[in-house]
């Protein structure tokens, strides 16, 4: 019987398992499909929020320690399993003048690199964008590879003898005389005592009957990936609610859709061919190269952008760690 069961193999649950395993406990990791392969494979990998002034003081704390720590941890996670997320800072390039102010008061409030730039400054920095345009630019912002961090995330576990159960859906959560006691799934009651939910988008179902009502609900967003040539796009660019990233092998994701279509994760071809429309706007560049794949996932949306992070009121050894939405791989 393992000390701790963790709900979820996203990045949240693998993060989590992982912290626990490092400080003696044993630990299992128990995922309905497989390993990373939901929101944490789908999301962009921006490690910031966006607009990160938007957002509540609780969720720019947050943030910030991850900021702090994510260089260390995506090295050391390539050393010792010989998968590189590929951390790189390559800075945030907002294209918006609108909220200079707000922007560069919260810079200075945090102690954060921030300033306003010209269009021409823009297009220095950018030299790809079709319509370079005033902005904000963060130098300090990185992103990871997110489908090589889970990867390693899971190799680490695997290492740390974290036992990994993929292929196992939880129906619900089991608890008597006040205390957690495990899990219903389809493959059995699973015991545990202690239990930590990081379900993302399915964790609001999952605690419906304990009495806690949590506002997590799926959003999905759609993202295509352009195969281009290395160096063809240099820097991290939003404009509006769409953004550009361009990873080391030349590779540029372009995203991404926010709706509210309940579990649905399929994509579609109008979707698709909006992104298309409006990256090629952006970088008229982008029009020469194909779209390598088109993808959808399922944020766990929450009011303001706010995870729900802590124990369960009435049910000791029961813990959330979910509805991290747009932020949850910075987080």
């Amino acid at each position: 019987m393992s000390d701790c069961l963790v709900i979820g193999g996203g990045i949240i649950g693998m993060l989590t398992a992982r912290e626990l395993a490092m400080a003696g406990m044993r630990v299992a990791l128990l995922e309905r499909r497989q390993t990373g392969k939901e929101s944490s494979w789908a999301g962009g990998g921006i490690l910031s929020p966006l607009y990160p002034w938007r957002y509540a003081p609780s969720v720019t704390a947050l943030a910030s320690w991850s900021q702090a720590h994510y260089q260390k941890l995506s090295e050391t996670l390539a050393t010792d399993t010989g998968i590189d997320p590929e951390w790189t800072g390559n800075g945030l390039l907002i294209l918006s003048a609108d909220e200079e102010k707000t922007a560069l008061a919260w810079g200075e409030a945090h102690g954060r690199r921030i300033s306003d730039v010209t269009a021409a400054e823009v297009a220095r920095l950018e030299p790809a964008l079709s319509q370079p345009a005033a902005g904000i630019w963060l130098p300090d912002v990185a992103q990871i590879r997110n489908p090589r961090l889970v990867k390693a995330l899971h190799r680490d576990l695997v290492q740390r003898r974290v036992l990994i159960r993929e292929g196992v859906e939880v129906s619900g959560i089991l608890a008597r005389n006040g205390r957690v006691s495990g899990v219903s799934s389809n493959q059995g009651n699973i015991q545990a005592s202690h239990l930590v939910l990081c379900a993302g988008a399915w964790s609001g179902r999952l605690l419906a009957d304990t009495g806690l009502e949590l506002a997590v609900e799926p959003v999905r967003g759609q993202m295509i990936l352009f195969r281009t040539r290395a160096g063809t796009l240099t820097r991290i660019t939003l404009s509006g609610d769409r953004y550009a990233i361009p990873r080391r092998d030349g590779r540029v994701l372009f995203g991404s859709t926010l709706e509210n279509t309940g579990f649905d994760q399929r994509t579609t071809v109008a979707a698709g061919e909006q992104l298309r429309a409006l990256a090629t706007q952006m970088f008229a560049c982008l029009d020469r190269f194909p779209v390598e794949l088109h993808w959808a996932g399922l944020r766990p949306g929450s009011p303001r952008g706010i995870p729900f992070i802590g124990p369960h009121p009435q049910i000791e050894g029961l813990y959330v760690n979910a509805g991290h939405f747009r932020n949850g791989v910075v987080l």
